[in-house]
């Protein structure tokens, strides 16, 4: 490859449909909407090609969002690379004289690995003499990651919102160390993202049932691409050590229900694992008090659930009543302090390692709720309410692919077991709380119901069945 690629002026024709055609673009959109709001770059590779993360706005939905989209530009096409990657061609310049730079989604370059592991080990900084970019990005090395060098990566397939990357390493004896993964976010807000914020905190107070962070890229970017606009700030990428050869306790729990085996054991020890983040948690993270308006909110939420999965779902109608007096029993129950928590966590976020035992992954709070939002303290119930469901999820999904068998016996064991390990470590009985328990169970089996009557409609009974249960125990 020819040296000294110099970033073009101009993005490929061809971005805005390659855009519209990848899993994390969230509108319909044949062709997406793109203006440019700023850029960051990373230092080239030794061979010359430059690497120029371009942050777009894209108009074509109902709600603009803003796009994080890391190009490579090579003087020469990359043999190895896979068609889908290309996004096309643009008339750039190398070492002085005009010529064709081909231009891959970056993250399937090892060479932009490479240099995204470096910035962030090395507390790089991009875009000081670069003002007129509208971005600035800067490294972050974790103040306990060990340094490592970039051996090579490959991208994880099937993901929806982001691109994450694994990245093999080398310690400073040249052995091979344990992976990094690499979260590139690409919808972009302004503000922490809870992801990095609690796993970090969680990895630095030493806690073990979180992957060891690595470091971050933060950046700040102006909101639209008018000169005078407001500037936000957020996190752009997040890394942390990758645990290979594990299995997701989604997995892990079905296939015990599959086997007959009792999960009594395991669920008790992940309800105590699911207590000491949340201790932990609690200790290095502020708390407070719940509000009489933060609770009339919290009401106010779960009633518009109501409403929503009654008109979607409306066999559900004969609940709605009962449903209504249990949120609120809840609104004006005794409640906890709030805290940080996990936001989304069911057994697809908690991997079973061996020899460690239960290890809790993805702390970025539900995708769809404002990321203001995700970054409030919360109640712990939540969380609690949200595993109870995944045991239920677990049930069902062997029921729906065994027709005539029941494993409700299997799901309420699991359940207690972890309600059980939950208490003991928190040394608190989940019992005196259990009226804000329900409301938070049946107010995420409302969000289930809806979902799966537009999507799932076999699945529709693993939710009802769950709202006519806890209606029949309140």
């Amino acid at each position: 490859m020819t040296a000294g690629v110099v970033r073009p002026d101009l993005r490929p024709n061809a971005l805005p449909g390659w855009v519209a055609r990848q899993r994390w673009y969230q509108s319909s959109a044949e062709s997406a909407e793109l203006v440019l709001v700023g850029e960051w770059v990373l230092p080239p590779a030794p061979g010359g090609t430059a690497f120029v993360t371009h942050l777009l706005r894209d108009g074509s939905g109902a709600a603009s969002t803003l796009y994080q989209v890391p190009l490579a530009y090579r003087s020469a096409p990359r043999a190895e690379a896979a068609e889908s990657t290309l996004v096309g061609t643009v008339e750039g310049d190398v070492d002085g004289s005009p010529a064709t730079l081909w231009v891959y989604d970056a993250p399937h370059d090892p060479d932009y690995c490479a240099a995204l592991l470096a910035f962030m080990l090395d507390g790089g900084v991009s875009g000081e003499t670069e003002r007129s970019s509208g971005a600035t990005a800067d490294g972050h090395r974790h103040p306990t990651a060990s340094h490592s060098t970039f051996a090579r990566a490959h991208v994880l397939r099937g993901e929806q919102s982001n691109t994450s990357i694994i990245f093999d390493t080398v310690d400073e004896s040249g052995e091979p160390s344990l992976p990094v993964i690499c979260k590139v976010f690409r919808t972009l807000h302004h503000g922490e993202n809870p992801d990095i914020i609690v796993q970090s905190a969680l990895a630095e107070a030493g806690c073990t049932l979180v992957p060891p962070s690595v470091g971050y890229v933060s950046g700040v970017w102006r909101a639209d691409a008018s000169p005078g606009s407001p500037v936000d700030s957020g996190h752009l990428a997040f890394a942390q050590r990758f645990l290979p050869g594990v299995r997701d306790a989604w997995r892990v729990a079905l296939d015990a229900v599959e086997q007959g085996e009792d999960f009594s054991d395991r669920a008790r020890s992940l309800g105590a694992a699911t207590a000491e983040v949340h201790a932990v948690l609690a200790d290095i993270l502020p708390t407070v008090a719940a509000t009489a308006d933060e609770r009339a909110q919290v009401a106010a939420s779960m009633r518009r659930r109501l409403g929503a999965a009654v008109a979607e779902v409306p066999e559900l109608g004969v609940y709605e009543s009962a449903v209504d007096s249990i949120i609120a029993g809840a609104e004006s129950a005794e409640w906890p302090r709030l805290q940080r928590i996990h936001g989304d966590y069911h057994l697809g976020q908690v991997v079973a390692v061996p020899d460690r035992g239960w290890v809790l992954l993805d702390f970025e709070g539900e995708p769809l709720r404002p990321l203001a939002e995700r970054s409030q303290p919360d109640l712990t119930l939540r969380d609690v309410a949200g595993m109870l469901r995944s045991f239920d999820y677990v049930s069902g999904s062997y029921e729906q692919a065994h027709p005539g068998a029941s494993a409700q016996s299997w799901a309420s064991a699991s359940r207690t077991a972890f309600l059980e390990g939950y208490s003991e470590r928190a040394g608190v009985d989940i019992e005196h709380f259990r009226v804000l328990l329900d409301a938070f169970e049946i107010d995420k089996a409302l969000y289930e119901s809806i979902y799966e009557a537009r999507n799932r409609p076999a699945w529709l009974p693993i939710p009802v069945t769950a709202i006519s249960r806890l209606v029949a125990l309140s």
